[in-house]
């Protein structure tokens, strides 16, 4: 049997579809997140799915909310494993390192929101706690922010810079259909 290689989906909850939040760049997202749970599904291998939990009663991320839940398209199975965070990096607190080092999992995949939040925060513990991670760039999306000097920068300004802040040093970021070819060859 070949190593395995998790896929890791990142906070891809009803509240991310608030009319309230900023635009987004890359429409395609949800399609290629499904793609590649679709692939892992069928190859046998591990799925996580993370999910925000907010402290904050009044966040649409509280428990009980219905901002909490996961999209229905991208809902685990019974036997995936479920990480909930409260913090946008899904290794703090989690117990995520632990179980992935009992499976022997190395490899992992990571898709969902924000890029530049959550995302980022996850490749950059995988890199630094070892695993080989790899940034599936179009099966993630960013919302339009004002950076620290003020200026407006697009969802997709801040997408492409999250991801040039991850790749080469704390993972790999390629598109869906490389990381498809790379599970198929595996």
């Amino acid at each position: 049997m070949h190593a395995p290689i998790a896929l890791i989906i990142i906070d891809m909850q009803e509240g991310m579809r608030s009319p309230a939040l900023p635009p987004r760049n890359n429409p395609a997202a949800e399609e290629n997140i499904a793609r590649l749970l679709q692939a892992w599904r069928g190859a046998g291998q591990p799925v996580i799915a993370v999910r925000h939990i907010s402290r904050s009663p009044d966040s649409v991320f509280a428990p009980g909310q219905a901002g909490a839940a996961f999209q229905a398209a991208l809902q685990p199975l019974a036997h995936e494993h479920v990480v909930e965070k409260n913090v946008p990096d899904a290794f703090v607190n989690t117990g995520l390192e632990r179980w992935l080092h009992v499976r022997g999992i190395r490899r992992l995949v990571l898709a969902g929101v924000s890029t530049n939040n959550s995302v980022e925060a996850s490749a950059r513990s995988a890199g630094n706690l070892g695993f080989l991670a790899t940034v599936a760039a179009d099966a993630c999306f960013a919302f339009e922010k004002r950076d620290y000097g003020g200026s407006l920068r697009s969802a997709e300004e801040v997408h492409l810079m999250a991801l040039a802040n991850l790749d080469g040093e704390y993972a790999r970021v390629v598109a869906t259909d490389a990381v498809l070819d790379e599970l198929m060859r595996d």
